[in-house]
């Protein structure tokens, strides 16, 4: 697979993420619906699997890949569905566009990479300032708004780390052979949450819930998740966390016209500086060698 075609798989599919996972959760709770989104996801995972016939090892390197991947997504998407009931979907993209300053600092220390040079660090502080003026732009919503955002910017520190706890182990796995193990782990984590929390079944399914449930099974669990590991695996870490200053601009977009959530005019600028920030993270070498 071509490793741009990839990326830009990853950028659609997070951009239009948020969205779904605010109206998977509508009439029938939040644990329903990440829950049902990962039940549907690892059977379509393994399903791939063999239809591709891929090898699952279960050698060391694999096993601890399986357990970092699983992990990260079980508390990262737990917290995520959670702060989805407080914040308007978009703002869940723009929290982690937080993500490349978290992941550069770690994969400078844990990984032999280039990690944050001046020139990036000055283009992420670029694209920083202006998620923290689209951070701005919703603050006047109150203490469940501010919890939300604590929730999604927890999440972003468990993915962060994560992705180098994955990249740090190298097992050269299939990006789908990742995907995979790390839903066979998370998902026993998840049915174990929904029976201790003792969440009945929904009276009512939506149809919007349902649709949405399962596109991220399928789309954003399955197709997302492999991506995302396919392209980690041949392009270093920082660099895969930029994807994460992209996707707020769709999911801003994605929140505006199918959902009805308000788009100012700090929120516009502050896109134009996280464009700004990415070009410059992209390109600073060349400009700057």
């Amino acid at each position: 697979m071509s490793v741009p075609a990839a990326y830009l798989g990853v950028v659609l599919i997070w951009g239009t993420t948020p969205l779904a996972i605010k109206w998977s959760g509508e009439g029938v709770g939040y644990l329903f619906g990440v829950t049902g989104r990962m039940v549907i996801g690892v059977v379509l995972a393994l399903l791939m699997v063999h239809l591709m016939r891929l090898r699952l090892p279960w050698h060391v390197a694999a096993r601890r890949t399986y357990i970092a991947a699983g992990l990260g997504i079980y508390v990262a998407m737990t917290c995520v569905y959670w702060a989805a009931q407080f914040i308007p979907s978009g703002w869940i993209a723009v929290v982690f566009g937080l993500n490349p300053i978290v992941t550069g600092l770690m994969a400078r220390i844990w990984l032999v990479e280039q990690g944050l040079t001046p020139v990036r660090l000055a283009a992420l502080l670029v694209a920083v300032s202006g998620l923290f003026l689209i951070f701005g732009a919703g603050m006047d919503q109150g203490r469940l708004m501010a919890l939300g955002l604590a929730g999604v910017l927890f999440s972003v520190v468990i993915h962060s780390t994560s992705a180098v706890w994955v990249k740090r182990i190298n097992a050269g796995l299939h990006g789908l052979v990742v995907t995979t193990g790390g839903l066979m782990v998370a998902v026993p984590l998840f049915l174990l949450s929904w029976f201790v929390q003792g969440e009945a079944w929904p009276e009512v399914l939506e149809p919007r819930a349902i649709s949405a449930i399962i596109y991220l099974g399928s789309i954003g669990s399955v197709l997302g998740f492999a991506l995302y590991y396919y392209v980690l695996r041949h392009v270093e870490t920082t660099r895969v966390a930029m994807i994460t200053l992209v996707t707020p601009v769709i999911a801003l977009l994605a929140g505006q016209w199918l959902n009805g959530e308000v788009v100012d005019t700090r929120v516009w600028f502050g896109t134009l500086l996280i464009m700004a920030g990415l070009v410059a993270f992209e390109l600073g070498s060349r400009w700057f060698p």
